[in-house]
């Protein structure tokens, strides 16, 4: 909270009160706690802006994140653009943001997916869960996944990002199978048999809580 309060003087209120009537053209700034985007409408903008936010922010014993902080070309691509995903990308919030075709192809738009690092932590995560309680009682494993995959798709289900919400649920499921496959040497779980236990404990499929920008 104090944070927050701390950067709404010394970035919100700067940018709003004093950088915008000196850009030429649009300039937008999303920030949540200390992580923020700013959306210029012309690169020169930019570019002025990145040479005075390091010099604004030591005033105050701030920094900028060396890693994190760039810029980058994120126009809408051209129509007749060959391939399905647009230049330019970048992670917000758990998120990558990139440009992606519309359905018809005759378009684009902004995508959201879950960025490949926290896709891969919650995948390493279950897994890890489903080996150390694979002795645990089915219904209590089964309450626990169902935990797991409903507080990811809280979060990260957004339109455009199914194909990462069912990568979660289907690692989720192949590591279920293998660690309930160890809990005894003496007889082993057949895949058919699994998907007959699906049925009475079933994994929820992924859902889509949020519409960021509309159907397109």
């Amino acid at each position: 909270m104090l944070g927050n309060i701390y950067l709404h003087n010394v970035l919100d209120k700067w940018i709003e009160e004093v950088v915008k009537p000196r850009m030429r053209g649009e300039i937008t700034l999303i920030r949540y706690c200390d992580d923020f985007i700013i959306g210029f409408e012309h690169m020169e903008d930019a570019e002025r802006l990145e040479k005075v936010m390091q010099k604004r922010f030591e005033r105050f014993n701030l920094a900028l994140h060396p890693d994190k902080t760039r810029l980058i070309d994120f126009g809408r691509p051209p129509i007749d653009k060959r391939g399905g995903k647009g230049p330019g990308s970048f992670d917000f919030l758990g998120f990558t943001i990139y440009w992606r075709r519309n359905r018809k192809g005759s378009g684009w738009h902004v995508a959201c997916k879950t960025r490949k690092a926290r896709l891969t932590r919650a995948i390493h995560d279950t897994y890890e869960y489903c080996r150390r309680n694979r002795h645990e009682p089915i219904a209590i494993q089964h309450q626990a996944l169902v935990s797991r995959i409903r507080g990811h798709y809280g979060y990260f289900g957004v339109n455009d990002n199914d194909k990462s919400l069912s990568a979660l649920r289907y690692w989720t499921m192949k590591a279920w199978f293998k660690w309930l496959n160890r809990r005894s040497q003496r007889s082993r779980l057949k895949w058919e048999r699994f998907e007959e236990l699906l049925k009475d404990f079933p994994l929820p499929n992924p859902r889509v809580y949020v519409n960021l920008w509309g159907t397109s």
